[in-house]
């Protein structure tokens, strides 16, 4: 076996052992880019190698496979880039304003670094600074938004209990701040944090966004409620272009960048749910359908006068005059 099928097969043994229900060939397939013949292949080699792999067929009628082996924690090994990711998330989760995630991660660092053994963790040392000092991890200046102490930590566990939760907080607009009781359904996370919940005064239970850094305080009410079965995060995210969703806005969003800036637009994914179309002057044409206007600005802004707002009029109003040919470069 060559060395990249066996480092390959190791990486599959991983895949499975991870994962307590165990994969299908299309999480295969998915995981490792390949055909669903492929994955078979690999599949097969994986019992031949590893013999506590054991298949089985769920209650849809797929096959699935599992793998529990001490054996394989001794082929397992941290690789410096790996360590150094690690804290290079922890470092983007700060500089977010996501204090207890950093901490979560940081936490799962000391666990993975403590079933190191220790002539392991020295070999691992010398590339892992070099990684840390040509990804310029150190102190990186620029704004950044602050939760308010312990409001982070007690939204995640009204989210993990679906906990009715008491804030007090402060509307945009509002010289004074106001107690307010909740139904938590999330956490959006953009320029700013956006925390999706219902108002226990509105009858008609409409999501609203409430800016997490405005929320003064937050404490358990001990209420428990049941949360709506259709609702899914992901899919509300998609709704808007960074975090801030507004439904009246919501609708098709067409740009187009110029022939110079076309290149580098095609690198930028603006949205989950775009497309692009190449113009025969070599422009380009992105389209999705979201709301959030002024985050589109703010994001529009950067790009100068090598951007075109098609659609919505409304929010092609609001970039004119405001689009700067001498910017020296591109975002």
């Amino acid at each position: 076996m060559s060395f990249e099928k066996a480092q390959q097969l190791i990486e599959l043994a991983t895949f499975v052992a991870a994962r307590r229900m165990g994969v299908t060939l299309d999480d295969v397939g998915e995981r490792f880019r390949v055909s669903k013949r492929t994955a078979q292949r690999m599949l097969h080699t994986l019992e031949f190698q590893f013999p506590d792999t054991r298949p089985s067929v769920d209650e849809n009628g797929r096959k699935r496979w599992r793998l529990q082996t001490g054996a394989l924690r001794d082929l397992l090994t941290l690789t410096p880039d790996e360590l150094a990711a690690m804290d290079l998330s922890i470092e983007t989760l700060e500089r977010n304003a996501q204090g207890l995630e950093a901490d979560h991660l940081r936490s799962l660092r000391e666990k993975i670094l403590a079933l190191v053994p220790d002539n392991r963790i020295a070999r691992l040392e010398t590339d892992y600074e070099a990684l840390l000092e040509a990804q310029g991890l150190a102190a990186r200046p620029g704004p950044t938004t602050r939760l308010a102490p312990g409001v982070g930590s007690t939204i995640a566990t009204a989210l993990k209990g679906s906990q009715r939760l008491k804030i007090v907080y402060q509307s945009r607009g509002s010289a004074a701040s106001s107690k307010r009781v909740v139904e938590p359904y999330g956490v959006l996370i953009g320029i700013r944090r956006y925390l999706v919940a219902k108002p226990t005064t509105d009858p008609a239970g409409t999501l609203r966004h409430y800016v997490a850094e405005k929320i003064e305080s937050a404490e358990l009410t001990g209420e428990v409620f049941e949360r709506d079965p259709g609702f899914d995060i992901h899919a509300h995210a998609k709704k808007a272009f960074g975090a801030f969703q507004n439904d009246s806005e919501f609708g098709e969003v067409v740009w187009r960048f110029k022939p110079d800036a076309a290149p580098h637009a095609r690198s930028f994914l603006f949205h989950p749910g775009q497309s692009l179309e190449d113009e025969p002057d070599g422009s380009l044409i992105v389209r999705f359908w979201a709301s959030g206007h002024m985050e589109m600005c703010w994001h529009l802004y950067m790009w100068g006068d090598k951007v075109e707002v098609v659609a919505p009029d409304v929010l092609r109003q609001m970039v004119k005059r405001h689009q700067r040919a001498d910017f020296p470069s591109l975002p």
